[in-house]
């Protein structure tokens, strides 16, 4: 898919588009308000359901589509019937031509629902938990593979993951990270906030706070990073669950890192750096690092899920957990200004041949035309149904 294609027309469709995604702080959520912008920007109209928390973080409405409340927790929990029972009063009172759920959580809700139209879910992320709550998702991953007519995931690992599960139809769809607006402060600026000097290193890495994303491994490697003359600057932008032990950890370690909490200006913050970083355990096309070579940030990363088919040779890949192996990348790299500027080109490069916004969203807009103006029309997806095994 060239980057210059122009969007598809949209074909005529009665209906409504219901984008539903259950609590999220990061990429869903932002994913789903870039979705739900340029789809009405086409002229679709578009109805968002999910927690209201959410809808306040990402502003739903402040994209064009209307916004209805349906609580889905980011854990399974006993509410979730209750979430069920809400979905169904919003398909009762709504004309819904295609649901689509982003997300396993709000995958699940939706195959419980039983819509009458067509059901499509996006896979985001990989299930990484273990014990009885990996156990649990597992079993929802089977559910929701063979609950929806179409199953999209972020990565081909993804795909291949719902496909083996029994998913009728799992097609890549890739999810493209949305244009940055341009930085609103000059480089000088932004490294003065953290108070980097003129010959210091900035060293940035933006993403939740969670256990996935391993931050540990880069607080341990940037406590190495002290003994360099200058040490480089770590920081470090997001907000979740993992920021009290990591905190501490940054505490005990001694290390050069600042975690900023949520910031509103990533494009600011890339305009500061020198290098960016991302060590999580898994990633499908991860919206940071996706920003980071667009901005012609050098870019170190794990070798994990859809990363190394996102990132090419435009990036510098690295195991993930290995500590000692992101200390030698970015030491290697701070050494290198020739090898980091050629790793900042390439990696600029492979972003131009990236699917942009619009190409993503016309792919979405032929799927739901597919769905419910095909000569059969629109079918109701049985989860009981044995699988076709079709890709």
């Amino acid at each position: 898919m060239s980057a210059r294609s122009e969007p598809t027309a949209i074909p005529e469709r009665r209906g409504t588009v219901l984008l539903l995604l259950a609590s999220s702080t990061g990429g869903v959520g932002q994913h789903v308000r870039a979705l739900a912008r340029a789809l009405t920007v086409s002229g679709e109209a578009v109805l968002v359901c999910g927690p209201a928390a959410t809808a306040d973080q990402f502003d739903f409405a402040a994209t064009g589509a209307r916004f209805q409340p349906v609580e889905i927790p980011a854990s399974p929990t006993p509410a979730d019937a209750r979430a069920v029972a809400a979905l169904r009063r919003v398909l009762a009172t709504e004309q819904v031509s295609v649901v689509h759920a982003h997300g396993l959580r709000a995958g699940l809700v939706a195959v419980l629902t039983r819509p009458a139209v067509p059901l499509v879910v996006t896979w985001h992320n990989a299930v990484l938990a273990g014990g009885l709550r990996g156990g649990l998702s597992r079993l929802a991953e089977r559910v929701v593979a063979r609950g929806a007519q179409v199953t999209l995931g972020a990565s081909a690992d993804l795909v291949e993951r719902a496909a083996a599960l029994g998913a009728a139809d799992a097609r890549l769809a890739p999810v493209a990270a949305p244009e940055l607006p341009a930085p609103r402060r000059r480089r000088a600026a932004v490294r003065a906030e953290f108070a980097v000097a003129a010959d210091q290193p900035l060293i940035l890495s933006v993403g939740r706070l969670h256990p996935q994303k391993r931050y540990d491994v880069l607080v341990d490697a940037a406590a190495r990073w002290r003994e360099r003359h200058p040490p480089p600057v770590v920081v470090i932008a997001g907000s979740g669950p993992a920021y009290l032990p990591l905190a501490a950890r940054v505490s005990a370690a001694r290390a050069p890192v600042t975690l900023l909490g949520h910031r509103g200006d990533v494009a600011d913050l890339l305009t500061g750096a020198d290098l960016a970083v991302v060590t999580s355990d898994w990633e499908a096309r991860q919206l940071f690092a996706q920003e980071a070579l667009r901005a012609g940030v050098p870019l170190v990363a794990t070798a994990v899920g859809g990363l190394p088919e996102l990132v090419g040779d435009g990036a510098l890949l690295v195991p993930p957990g290995d500590v000692d192996a992101v200390d030698a990348a970015v030491r290697g790299l701070l050494d290198d200004d020739t090898g980091r500027d050629e790793l900042a080109r390439r990696g600029a490069a492979r972003a131009a041949t990236w699917p942009t916004e619009a190409e993503t969203v016309a792919q979405l807009v032929a799927l739901y035309a597919e769905l419910t103006t095909g000569p059969t029309g629109p079918s109701t997806p049985d989860a009981d149904a044995p699988s076709t095994g079709r890709r």
